[in-house]
C-alpha cells in the first residue's frame, strides 16, 4: 500500500457523511479492460491456444491469480501460474506503455475530488507494477494511497483491498464511496460494507440495495456521491 499524503487530510471539511472516495482502476478509471483481454489473446496464441471470447465475462475485473487459473485450466496449456502471470504483466505492460486512455468523466472527477480536499484511494486488483505504470496516466496526486491486488492476502471479490484503503484514510467504511466497474469489484466493496456506484464496462451489474448504477462516470460528480451516502439503502 503506498500513501502520498498525511493523515489530516482525510476528513471532509464540510462534515458530509462522505469521508474518503475509493476508485478501481481498470475499466472504471482507465480504459484497460481491452488491453488485458488482447494480452491474454495474445500470449495465449503464443502458447498454442485460441481463447473463446465468451471466457472474457469470467476473466474481467478478477485477481490475476483466478483469471490465469481460470484460462490455464480452460485451455490446458503447459505453463505454471507462476510463469503465466510474469507473461501477462508483461504483455500488458507494453501495451501501456505509451500510455492508457481515461475513461469519459474520470479526469474531472478526480480534478473535483482533489480541489474539494475529499480523499481518494486507488484500489486495484492489478499488481504494484502495473498500478505505478498507470499512474503516470492519472497523476498521481489525486490519490492519498493506491493499494495493488499483490499487497494483499486476498483481493478481490474479497473486501480485505477495501477494509484496507478505508482504514489507511482513516475513514469508516460506511462512509466511503466506491467506483467500481465489475462485479468482482462491487462484492468486494459490499462486502466492506461500502456504498458502492457501479459503472460497468464489460458485464451489466444489476442494481441493489446499497448500491447506484449508472452509464457513465459522467453522471458522476462529488454532489452524487454525497447524495448516494446520505439516501438510506
Amino acid at each position: 500500500m503506498t500513501s502520498t499524503v498525511p493523515a489530516s487530510l482525510t476528513r471532509t471539511a464540510d462534515g458530509s457523511a462522505l469521508q474518503a472516495v475509493l476508485l478501481d482502476m481498470d475499466g472504471t478509471l482507465v480504459d484497460t479492460e481491452g488491453f488485458w483481454w488482447d494480452a491474454e489473446v495474445e500470449v495465449f496464441k503464443a502458447l498454442g491456444h485460441v481463447l473463446d471470447e465468451t471466457w472474457r465475462d469470467v476473466v474481467v475485473g478478477g485477481p490475476m491469480t483466478r483469471s490465469a487459473s481460470f484460462l490455464i485450466e480452460a485451455t490446458g496449456a503447459a505453463i505454471t501460474l507462476a510463469e503465466l502471470t510474469v507473461l501477462l504483466n508483461d504483455t500488458f505492460e507494453d501495451r501501456i506503455a505509451r500510455g492508457v486512455p481515461m475513461m469519459p468523466g474520470a479526469r474531472r472527477l478526480l480534478g473535483e475530488l482533489a480541489d474539494q480536499g475529499v480523499p481518494a484511494a486507488l484500489v486495484s486488483a492489478s499488481h504494484r507494477r502495473i498500478i505505478d505504470r498507470v499512474l503516470t496516466s492519472l497523476g498521481p496526486e489525486h490519490f492519498a494511497l493506491t493499494v495493488a491486488g499483490d499487497e494483499v492476502p486476498r483481493t478481490k471479490p474479497h473486501p480485505d483491498p477495501y477494509l484496507l484503503a478505508a482504514r489507511g484514510l482513516g475513514a469508516d467504511p460506511a462512509r466511503c464511496a466506491v467506483v467500481e466497474d465489475t462485479a468482482t469489484g462491487v462484492a468486494a466493496a459490499e462486502a466492506a460494507g461500502c456504498r458502492v456506484v457501479a459503472v460497468p464496462s464489460v458485464a451489466p451489474i444489476p442494481p441493489a440495495s446499497g448500491r447506484t448504477v449508472v452509464a457513465s462516470l459522467e453522471e458522476v460528480d462529488l454532489a452524487f456521491l454525497r447524495r448516494m451516502m446520505t439516501r438510506r439503502p
